[in-house]
Parts: C-alpha cells; sequence; structure tokens
C-alpha cells in the first residue's frame, strides 16, 4: 500500500514558482481532448432526440394518438411534452452528488439505464401515463448529462479551447433535435423512437475508453491516476507536473468547502458564481426559447408558402449552424460579447414580432409586411443559438472551484429546468389571457433585462484558466498566472 504525502498549500506555490523554465514546453495536443469531449456529447446527441421527438406528434397529440391507437387530449399531450424538463430538473443536484461519489465517467455511464428504460417505456407505450413516465425518465437521463458534460470538459480542456469544446454540448443537443425533425417527417414515432434509443448505447461503448476527469481524481488523492488521466487528453509528451501542482493547490485552497451547498453559499467566490450561473440560465428560458420554438409551425403557416414539418426542420437547421458558429468564434470572440450581441438581438425579435401581432389583432393590414415573423423568429433561433443557448452551460463549468462544482453546477441546471417547464406550460395560457403581441413583449423586455445582467454582472472567460477565473471571483489563490494550465 502506498504511502500518501501530504503537500501544504506554500510547497505547492514553491514547487511552482521555482520550475525549471529552461527546457522547451511541449505543447498539449488538442486532438484527444476534442475526442474525449465529443465522446462525452453523444450523451447530448440522444438528448437532442428526445426534444425533438415530440413535434413529430402534431400540433396537439393527433398523430401520436392515431399510430399508437390510444386516446389523448390536447392538455395529455402537452404533458408528455413537458414532463421531460421536470425529469431533467430533478437530476440535476443528485447528479453533482454522483459526479463527486463516483466520478464524472463513471457518473454518466450510469445514465445509459434509464435512458434505455425510458425509450422502452415510450415505444411500447399503451397509455398516456407510460408515455409520461418514459419521457420523465428520458429528462432524467438529458438532464444529468447537461450537468456532467459541462463539468467534464471544462476538467479536461485547456484554456485556450474550454470554451469550443463546451460548445461541442449545445451543437450536438441541437444537432439530435434537427436529426428528430427530420426524420418525424419520414418515418413512424414508433421507429423514430427505436432509432434514438440506440444512441445512448453508443455512446457507452465509446466513451467507455475515454479517460476520467484529472480534477476527480485529485479530489479523490489519486495522483498516478490523475497524471495517466492528463497524458491522455494532452500528449504522452506534454510535461503535467506543472499542471498537476497547480490543480492540487486549487483543490488544497477549497478544502474547507467540502463540496457542501450550504458551505458554498457562504463563500464569496462561490456565492458571486451562484449569481452568475443561476442569472445565466434565468435570462436563457424566460427570453421565451422555448416558446418561440413551440410557436414556429403556426408563425410560419400563415404566410401559406412553408408548412410545418419544413418550417420546424428550418428552425433546427438554424440552430445547427448557428450553434457551430458560435463553437468557432467563442474561444476568439470571448463569452461576454456573444452574450450581449444574443440577447440584444433576441429582445429586438421578440419586440417585432409582438408589434406585428399588436397591428395584426388591432385591425392594421399587415400584409405588405408579413414578412416580419419569418425575419423575427429566425433572427431569435440564430442569435439564441449564437450565444445565450451554449454559453450558459459552458460558463457552469467555468464558474465553480472543483470541490463545489457538482452540486453548485448541477443546482443552477435544475433550476435552467423548471424555468424551462415554467415557459412551456404557461405560454398558451398567457397567449389566451394577454394576446400574442403582450406576451412576446413580455419576453422581449426580459430579454432587454438580461442585456444590463450581462454588461454589469457578468466576466469574461476567454482565454483565462479556470483559477484565474476563481481569483476575479473572489478566490485568494496563490499561483502565478503565466504557469496555469
Amino acid at each position: 500500500m502506498m504511502t500518501e504525502k501530504i503537500i501544504t498549500v506554500s510547497e505547492l506555490t514553491l514547487s511552482v514558482s521555482s520550475g525549471d523554465d529552461s527546457k522547451p514546453a511541449v505543447p498539449a495536443k488538442q486532438l484527444p481532448q476534442y475526442f474525449a469531449a465529443l465522446s462525452a456529447t453523444l450523451g447530448a446527441l440522444a438528448f437532442g432526440g428526445v426534444l425533438g421527438w415530440s413535434t413529430s406528434g402534431g400540433d396537439s397529440g393527433e398523430k401520436l394518438a392515431e399510430q399508437y391507437n390510444i386516446t389523448m387530449s390536447t392538455s395529455d399531450f402537452s404533458w408528455i411534452g413537458s414532463v421531460t424538463n421536470l425529469g431533467s430538473a430533478a437530476i440535476c443536484i443528485p447528479m453533482g452528488l454522483m459526479m463527486d461519489a463516483f466520478g464524472r465517467k463513471r457518473s454518466m455511464l450510469m445514465l445509459v439505464v434509464p435512458y434505455t428504460i425510458g425509450w422502452s417505456l415510450v415505444i411500447w407505450a399503451k397509455s398516456v401515463a407510460m408515455f409520461c413516465v418514459g419521457r420523465f425518465l428520458l429528462g432524467f437521463s438529458g438532464g444529468g448529462f447537461c450537468v456532467a458534460v459541462a463539468v467534464y470538459t471544462a476538467e479536461i480542456g485547456e484554456k485556450t479551447i474550454r470554451g469550443r469544446l463546451g460548445a461541442f454540448h449545445e451543437l450536438m443537443l441541437t444537432s439530435g433535435i434537427l436529426i428528430s425533425y427530420i426524420l418525424g417527417t419520414l418515418i413512424p414515432i414508433y421507429y423514430l423512437s427505436m432509432t434514438f434509443a440506440a444512441v445512448p448505447l453508443i455512446f457507452f461503448v465509446v466513451f467507455s475508453f475515454m479517460p476520467e476527469s484529472p480534477t476527480y481524481y485529485l479530489m479523490k488523492n489519486r495522483e498516478e491516476e490523475a497524471r495517466d488521466s492528463l497524458l491522455r487528453v494532452r500528449g504522452p509528451k506534454y510535461d503535467v507536473e506543472r499542471e498537476l501542482i497547480t490543480r492540487k493547490l486549487v483543490l488544497a485552497e477549497e478544502l474547507q468547502y467540502k463540496g457542501s451547498f450550504l458551505a458554498a453559499m457562504r463563500s464569496k467566490v462561490a456565492r458571486n458564481g451562484l449569481i452568475i450561473a443561476y442569472g445565466l440560465m434565468f435570462f436563457q428560458q424566460m427570453s421565451g426559447v422555448n416558446a418561440i420554438v413551440f410557436y414556429t409551425g403556426s408563425i410560419f403557416g400563415q404566410n401559406g408558402a412553408i408548412s410545418t414539418d419544413a418550417s420546424t426542420i428550418i428552425v433546427g437547421a438554424l440552430q445547427v449552424v448557428s450553434t457551430f458558429t458560435s463553437l468557432l468564434i467563442v474561444d476568439r470572440l470571448g463569452r461576454k460579447i456573444l452574450l450581449l450581441a444574443s440577447i440584444s438581438a433576441m429582445a429586438v425579435g421578440m419586440l417585432a414580432l409582438g408589434t406585428y401581432y399588436y397591428l395584426e389583432e388591432n385591425g392594421v393590414d399587415v400584409s405588405s409586411v408579413n414578412w416580419i415573423p419569418l425575419v423575427s423568429v429566425c433572427l431569435f433561433i440564430l442569435m439564441s443559438s449564437l450565444g445565450f443557448g451554449p454559453i450558459p452551460f459552458m460558463m457552469v463549468g467555468e464558474l465553480f472551484s472543483p470541490q463545489i462544482k457538482g452540486i453548485a453546477g448541477s443546482s443552477a441546471c435544475s433550476f435552467n429546468w423548471l424555468m424551462a417547464f415554467l415557459v412551456t406550460r404557461t405560454f398558451n395560457d398567457l397567449v389566451e389571457a394577454f394576446g400574442n403581441y403582450a406576451t412576446f413583449w413580455m419576453y422581449s423586455v426580459i430579454c432587454a433585462c438580461g442585456v444590463l445582467f450581462v454588461i454589469f454582472i457578468v466576466p469574461e472567460t476567454k482565454g483565462k484558466s479556470l483559477e484565474q477565473i476563481q481569483r476575479e471571483l473572489g478566490a485568494k489563490i496563490t499561483v502565478p498566472i503565466d504557469v496555469k494550465p
């Protein structure tokens, strides 16, 4: 049995500061990092299929009821679609505890079990209740991936590409939605479900060969395994010792919080991180993004030239293209500028859409400007997917120290899914009570508040190590900036 050597913070700092700088540093390889991140986000591809699946059921579930030969009301179908969000909210905080107890990798692999059970219930559903339970389990697994992938990619990635790796999650999620939209127009829902039920199994096989997060190993005092993990994602010739020392120092500084959410709330740095994370999640969902996607078919359909199926595919394609663009530029332009451009354009899109409906509902002839809904929706979807779609989840993996990242980040994700459920369930009620224009104007006002939040509250994390970000949020970390991974 190996004897564990206890290294003090001062010894770690001295070791880092007095390292031999005469040797040329061998740069880390980036391909292994990309491959590990893409493998992890196969779970997001599977969840994208879950989110896009309900669109194939028809506007009020008539196609789903017909193909499965069951009786289904509009309210039943609404619950089948929205209960996924409740499942996602339910797993987020337990997922944080699981990641700290069993590891990031093992926890993600465990999610394949509820995925498989959920799809089995959906595929062989005989009632609305079976659909709801199955969809809840699918949301349970998908929400867990949203938490785990953000943490995993942030912990394996170098600071120069960490934003790009984090954006893979949203790219794969939107790709899954688009694939589901396309297949839903070509094959029955039963076979669509069978197709996406296979994706988690493919993920399990591929991700089984990926390394665990080195940060998790260090949390468990398994330094040799942490070293091996870093070598696998950085390349065999990379000098991992300096990065290991830096990571150990950060963990040593944060040991007093022990990963407890309540203890984290007493820390200034964690409290600041929570305010930013919760704020980003709030404005992402309360911008009305789920409402605008839900309403896309009828908005496009009013022009008469585009069918509901075609409109959903257009929206799905716009999401993928914009998310891919974000992946390419997020580490060049930065998170803050993309968030600001995104939420500003979303506010304009909602304002224009609400104004169009206000004029229409008050008897004004809008035939000469009937392109406004099309342009407004495209602008909203493009800019949402460019910034406020991928970046909030990405930043959750950057804002918290390793000791509290699991519980704090997962609580923010749980809040996100609760907001998504709220928007999904209340949209029709708001439209019926106040009209289309007032509902979209409300979303526009919320987006405008989001502009102020980004300007005054959200920090820029581009090109900064996780330790630098912690320092700027209020942590007292003594590692020189130039040696951080």
